[in-house]
């Protein structure tokens, strides 16, 4: 059990990166307050993509790494597999007949992946037909989640997974129950972690899908952009300066 003051966990792609000088800027501040801060990546990509990511960007390395949305959980140092997620996500997945019917939409295009921890397609500003995918998917009875993103991205997951269950199993199984937690995304397969309860940040330069979902009260939507989205809501949920509700707000706990 990690004993960590404070949680940031932070999709990749359009969230923590984007700005190189909001990340800098980020970063520093989170080095010169001294934070007792645990990270947790939860990104799209698949391992070896988001630890090339990581490389390139020159990251923090994280204490917990979230990959595939939410289907495969790699822990620190060596980001070893948490093998009773692992074990979760294969009990109830069917990929091959998830594969078979999606033959029959012909302009969805299947993306390369590594596993098939998540069968992902793009496909161009095609909603109906991405509808229309799903409900041949419920006819055949096959568990799953679909998650259609940025207008284009595609991702069909194992039942009880995606972004937002694997943070709230990392949560409760990896940090003590006063832990405070910041999240923060930027596109629709973020909404479910956004939706947990804890205090979140919407970034500037989110998706459509996030700009219209549904508020709570401990959602924030932040006016800058990329990690600037995120200094932006620290300040605001944890700055010792925050107003009396808002730092009633940062009581919310692992549940």
């Amino acid at each position: 059990m990690k004993e960590n003051t404070f949680v940031l966990a932070t999709d990749l792609d359009g969230t923590l990166v984007g700005d190189n000088t909001a990340l800098q800027t980020l970063l520093s501040y989170y080095k010169d307050s001294n934070l007792d801060i645990a990270i947790i990546y939860i990104t799209g990509r698949h391992l070896a993509s988001a630890i090339s990511l990581i490389t390139e960007e020159n990251l923090p390395q994280p204490d917990m790494l979230i990959t595939d949305v939410g289907t495969a959980i790699y822990t620190s140092p060596s980001l070893n597999e948490e093998k009773l997620w692992t074990e979760k996500m294969q009990s109830d997945w069917h990929p091959q007949k998830i594969i078979q019917i999606a033959e029959n939409f012909p302009l969805l295009k299947r993306q390369v992946l590594p596993n098939d921890n998540r069968i992902s397609f793009t496909v161009h500003q095609n909603e109906e037909m991405v509808s229309e995918l799903e409900q041949a998917l419920r006819e055949e009875n096959i568990p799953h989640k679909l998650i259609f993103s940025s207008n284009r991205d595609v991702d069909i997951l194992p039942p009880n997974s995606g972004k937002g269950e694997a943070l709230l199993y990392a949560l409760q199984n990896y940090f003590h129950k006063e832990v405070q937690v910041l999240v923060a995304g930027d596109s629709g397969n973020d909404v479910e972690m956004l939706s947990l309860g804890y205090p979140s940040v919407v970034v500037g330069n989110a998706q459509r899908e996030l700009i219209d979902m549904t508020s709570h009260p401990l959602l924030y939507r932040a006016s800058k952009h990329f990690a600037g989205g995120i200094h932006e809501a620290w300040l605001h949920f944890f700055n010792k300066n925050s107003t009396s509700a808002n730092v009633a707000c940062n009581k919310k706990t692992v549940r």
